[in-house]
């Protein structure tokens, strides 16, 4: 009997963290800097930083395909080829294998869910786009009756953006427009030449758009608390996505996770499957977590006062439908019917792109990691259109040619010569967009399909729907006019109608918050209603998506909701 007590005190902690990848991160950062022990589960492998990037500073023929693979070679890896660059020799390794980790689908409602399972998850490859949400976007679901109204408002998250602004590193042009609140930025990266040319055309014939540069978190001027972690400045090589040995773009491996480590109170447990929540029926409270081990499929318990799920919105929600018990028999918190409704990504694949007669004797230094923004105009400051809510968009301008001699015939002096000759001008312009909730978009549970750990295989079930249709028009439409008033030449628009949900990797709403528990999951606070201490703050958590990249609003729903829950601790609460 004393054996099980002491063995259960070594599994116990003051709080769990489920996930390393930005909310988790900053949820083991905050609850450590506040005090507590906590043990941060990992279902995937361990990376570490700089050593764990073994394709950071490779060379263009490091790669045996320069850092192509075939089409075959793809789907051998993935269950079918949703996106290039997931398939690039440069990084594949830290995107997930579909065949080892399979999911279902719905015929012709389909998501493509694109994971990283290992230590940093997806803040290993995240496109670092860094905005935050604006007032309207809270309101915005209570004016239109879209699903449920936000519990809170740009109020209560305004200085949790400003605290994880600064400790992120967050480079930005302040624009001070309303649609795109201001933030705490490093200096911004340039516009190029050509950029800023297009920019001055475009906002002369169409003065209610802004072009700026793109808000990004690198660090383009560390101060003291960067250096303080070993982080450096950007050193606008654009290899982010292989890991960033210099710490230049924030990442957990980069920021948060030595950040809790210098307190000595964080342990880090890869490899670690959560399976589900454990509830006890006469405390009312979950009590801890039961674990898979990835490789030796033992399983294990751990104890605390605080569990925070942060796997991200399909793997935290997965976990809550798997947690059943006598009061939860459809998943805990699943009062409302919501858990793994409400599937929203943003949409994209449709824009312009063209080119631009001129400025053959310019070019610009470096390879940035950044591109032009171009934030929502469409039904905002009296403009309204036949959906609701927008897009923005995101592209810039570069000169391409330098490899056109790969696979082109010739040799010779005069060969090589044409080599260092940049091609022409070229600009694209891609649109973000908002897709609203919807209820029918949802996963489920498979009654009898199992992975090789013996757990529930997710079914997806969701489909783009009309309003999403009719945004996409405009915001194919919209690019054209702009590079065209530009004065660009060729200009193609697009809209790749065979995207599906998911390819945005923007995964969000699959446990909404609300005011209600009997049509919302999780409260202001991001505690699950009906389980006090039981937290999410990863996407799942989102009650709707606005239009702009979500990770800054998860990292600040996160520290909001760590200072909470400790002070509550502190009072007996949870």
């Amino acid at each position: 009997m004393n054996l099980n007590i002491d063995a259960q005190k070594e599994m116990t902690y003051d709080a769990i963290v489920v996930g390393s990848g930005i909310s988790g991160g900053w949820a083991a950062k905050e609850l450590t800097r506040l005090g507590l022990k906590v043990i941060m589960l990992e279902r995937g492998r361990d990376v570490k930083h700089i050593e764990g990037y073994p394709t950071a500073t490779n060379n263009p023929w490091d790669f045996p395909h320069r850092g192509r693979i075939t089409t075959m070679a793809a789907e051998e890896y993935w269950a079918n080829m949703r996106t290039g660059y997931t398939a690039n020799e440069e990084w594949r390794h830290f995107f997930e294998n579909d065949k080892e980790n399979p999911y279902l689908e719905k015929p012709n409602r389909k998501v493509d869910w694109i994971r990283g399972y290992h230590v940093g998850g997806r803040s290993l490859m995240w496109g670092r786009q860094s905005y935050r949400w604006n007032k309207e976007d809270f309101m915005a679901n209570g004016k239109e009756g879209i699903g449920v109204d936000w519990p809170i408002r740009y109020e209560d998250l305004a200085p949790w953006y400003t605290h994880v602004e600064t400790f992120v590193g967050v480079s930005g042009n302040k624009d001070g427009i309303d649609v795109l609140p201001d933030g705490n930025f490093l200096p911004p990266m340039q516009l190029n030449c050509l950029e800023r040319e297009a920019k001055k055309r475009i906002e002369k014939a169409f003065p209610k758009r802004l072009v700026t540069i793109g808000r990004t978190a690198h660090l383009t001027q560390p101060k003291q608390l960067h250096y303080d972690l070993g982080r450096a400045a950007c050193q606008f090589r654009n290899q982010c996505m292989r890991g960033c040995p210099y710490g230049a773009y924030f990442s957990t491996q980069s920021a948060t996770l030595p950040a809790a480590m210098k307190t000595g109170r964080l342990t880090l447990r890869p490899d670690s499957i959560v399976s589900e929540v454990i509830y006890d029926e006469k405390k009312g409270k979950a009590t801890g977590v039961r674990v898979i081990d990835q490789n030796t499929k033992e399983v294990r318990e751990y104890f605390a006062r605080l569990i925070f799920l942060n796997a991200s919105a399909f793997a935290s929600t997965s976990i809550l439908m798997n947690s059943k018990s006598h009061r939860f028999p459809n998943g805990m918190g699943n009062d409302s019917d919501q858990l793994g409704r409400n599937i929203m990504d943003h949409h994209l694949a449709a824009g312009a792109a063209g080119s631009f007669e001129g400025m053959e004797d310019q070019y610009y230094y470096g390879r940035r990691a950044n591109g032009v923004y171009i934030p929502r105009y469409r039904n905002w400051n009296g403009d309204k259109r036949d959906y609701v809510r927008g897009f923005g968009y995101q592209g810039g301008a570069g000169r391409g040619g330098w490899n056109r001699g790969n696979g082109m015939a010739g040799f010779g002096a005069e060969f090589k010569e044409s080599l260092t000759t940049p091609g022409p001008w070229t600009m694209s312009l891609g649109g973000f967009g908002e897709m609203i909730a919807d209820p029918n978009n949802r996963m489920t549970l498979s009654p009898d399909q199992k992975d090789k750990w013996g757990l529930p295989v997710i079914v997806f079930d969701a489909a783009y729907g009309e309003n999403e249709k009719k945004m996409r028009m405009d915001m194919m439409n919209d690019a054209a006019e702009m590079l065209e008033a530009a004065g660009f030449k060729n200009v193609t628009a697009y809209n790749d109608t065979s995207k599906n949900p998911g390819i945005g990797i923007h995964e969000m709403g699959t446990a909404r918050m609300g005011r209600d528990p009997k049509t919302s999951v999780l409260n202001s606070h991001n505690q699950l209603h009906t389980v006090k201490n039981v937290f999410n703050t990863d996407g799942a958590c989102m009650a709707s998506a606005s239009c702009v990249n979500p990770s800054l609003t998860y990292m600040a729903l996160t520290a909001r909701a760590a200072d909470f829950a400790v002070k509550e601790m502190k009072k007996g609460n949870l």
